[in-house]
């Protein structure tokens, strides 16, 4: 029997299951710049900055496994930075196409509408038409483009970056 995903504030014990869905990007696509797997270990100082209750929540979609998280962190450390966020997504690997991307990442942005929080930032590596359209949908507009500003994979890619007031 399947059941109805939930959306929950991300707990210590999902470690596991947050560094595996991370880790099929790392290894698998250039979406993220990292180029190295995770132990969930090294993951802890991570998962350790968010917060239920702040400005920088990791909320999980669940339904029988982790389906996928979307989470918040500080543009930059500067203090005049603070109520700017970058918003992050990651579904488990099979999970896009079923509206998993939309339900999560539109809880995300609720909840950073109830917190001193002005604009929130997507950053996307391209190609990524499925981001880009996601971003779109959730009232995201391009407002950056950066060109072969990353590596991985031998092959250079452009980042966009996306805004949407809060």
């Amino acid at each position: 029997m399947n059941s109805a995903p939930v959306i929950r504030h991300a707990r210590a014990s999902d470690l596991a299951a947050l560094t595996h869905i991370y880790n099929h990007y790392v290894e698998h696509t250039h979406i993220t710049f990292h180029v190295k797997p995770y132990a969930p270990d090294e993951r802890r100082e991570w998962l350790a900055q968010f917060s239920p209750s702040g400005r920088y929540p990791l909320l999980v979609l669940e339904a029988e496994g982790l389906l996928g998280y979307a989470h918040a962190t500080r543009m930059n450390p500067r203090k005049a930075y603070a109520t700017s966020v970058e918003t992050t997504i990651y579904l488990a690997k099979g999970g896009e196409g079923h509206g998993h991307g939309t339900l999560l990442y539109s809880a995300l942005l609720a909840h950073l509408e109830t917190r001193d929080v002005h604009r929130a930032y997507g950053l996307i590596a391209l190609p990524n038409a499925a981001s880009i359209a996601l971003h779109q949908k959730l009232g995201f507009e391009k407002v950056a483009h950066l060109h072969e500003v990353g590596r991985k994979f031998g092959r250079y890619h452009d980042v966009v970056w996306m805004e949407r007031a809060l």
